[in-house]
C-alpha cells in the first residue's frame, strides 16, 4: 500500500511540476502499418485524365490553365482498394490563383453517368484563401457537413448539426501553410471521422444518416472546374493504414 501511495504521489508531482508538457504523459504516436500509395515516378496505381495530371519530382500534380479547364470537377483516383476503416496520411501544396480549391476525396464513389473520373462522397476541403480547407464535405451529395473547428452531428433525414468545437475557425486557420506543403491526415473509423492539418485536429463528423452516408470507398485527389483561373494541386508521400 505505501509503494502505490508513494507511485501515486510521484505521479501528481510530475503532473503538477509541468502541466503544460503533455507528451512526457502520452508521447508523439510513432508511424508504423502504413502502405505506399504512390512510387514517386509514375501514375501506376492510379486512374487519371492525363491531360490534367502527371507524376512530377516525388509528387502526384493536377495542373488547369486559364485555357485549359476540366469540364467539371475532375478526381484523381486510387485503385489500390476501397477502404472502410483507415488512417490516411499525405502531403500537400496548392498554388496559383485565389479561387484554386481541391481536395482528398475518400469512401466514395465513381460516377460514370456524370463523366469519366467524377466522384461522389467525402471530401477533406482544401483551398487557396483557406477558407474551406480543413472541412468535412460531402461532393455531389449532401455538402457542408462538418466546418473547420467542428464536431459535427447527423442522422438520417437531418441536416448536421454542431456538437462543439475542435478550436477556433480563425486560429486553426493560421496553423495552415499557404505556398508550402502542408501534412494531411484523415481518419475514419465506423461512423466516425476525423480530418487533421499539421497535427491539428481540423474537423469531426459522426454520421449516423444511415441512408446517406458511405462507410467504405474510394480515394481521389480533386482538380475543381475553375473558369477563368488557373491552379496546381501536388500531393506526395501518400501512405495509408487499414483496419
Amino acid at each position: 500500500m505505501k509503494r502505490i501511495v508513494s507511485s501515486i504521489f510521484l505521479m501528481a508531482t510530475v503532473l503538477s511540476a509541468q502541466p503544460r508538457d503533455i507528451t512526457k504523459i502520452v508521447p508523439p504516436l510513432e508511424e508504423s502499418g502504413f502502405q505506399s500509395m504512390f512510387d514517386g515516378k509514375t501514375l501506376a496505381g492510379w486512374d487519371c485524365d492525363t491531360d490534367f495530371w502527371r507524376a512530377e519530382a516525388g509528387a502526384i500534380v493536377g495542373e488547369s490553365k486559364l485555357d485549359h479547364q476540366p469540364k467539371q470537377n475532375i478526381f484523381c483516383i486510387w485503385k489500390g482498394g476501397q477502404p472502410a476503416d483507415f488512417d490516411f496520411k499525405a502531403q500537400y501544396k496548392i498554388t496559383g490563383t485565389n479561387d484554386g480549391n481541391s481536395g482528398i476525396q475518400y469512401r466514395s464513389i465513381e460516377r460514370p453517368d456524370v463523366a469519366k473520373w467524377v466522384m461522389q462522397g467525402y471530401q477533406a476541403d482544401i483551398d487557396l484563401k483557406q477558407t474551406f480547407t480543413g472541412q468535412i464535405y460531402e461532393e455531389r451529395g449532401r455538402g457542408f457537413m462538418a466546418l473547420r473547428g467542428q464536431i459535427a452531428y447527423v442522422s438520417t433525414g437531418k441536416k448536421p448539426g454542431g456538437l462543439g468545437a475542435v478550436g477556433d475557425m480563425a486560429e486553426l486557420k493560421n496553423l495552415i501553410k499557404i505556398d508550402d506543403w502542408n501534412d494531411i491526415e484523415i481518419i475514419a473509423r465506423g461512423n466516425t471521422l476525423i480530418q487533421l492539418i499539421n497535427g491539428h485536429v481540423m474537423s469531426v463528423l459522426i454520421d449516423d444518416d444511415t441512408a446517406g452516408r458511405k462507410m467504405q470507398g474510394e480515394i481521389g485527389i480533386q482538380l475543381h472546374k475553375l473558369p477563368n483561373a488557373a491552379m496546381k494541386m501536388e500531393v506526395r508521400n501518400l501512405r495509408i493504414k487499414t483496419f
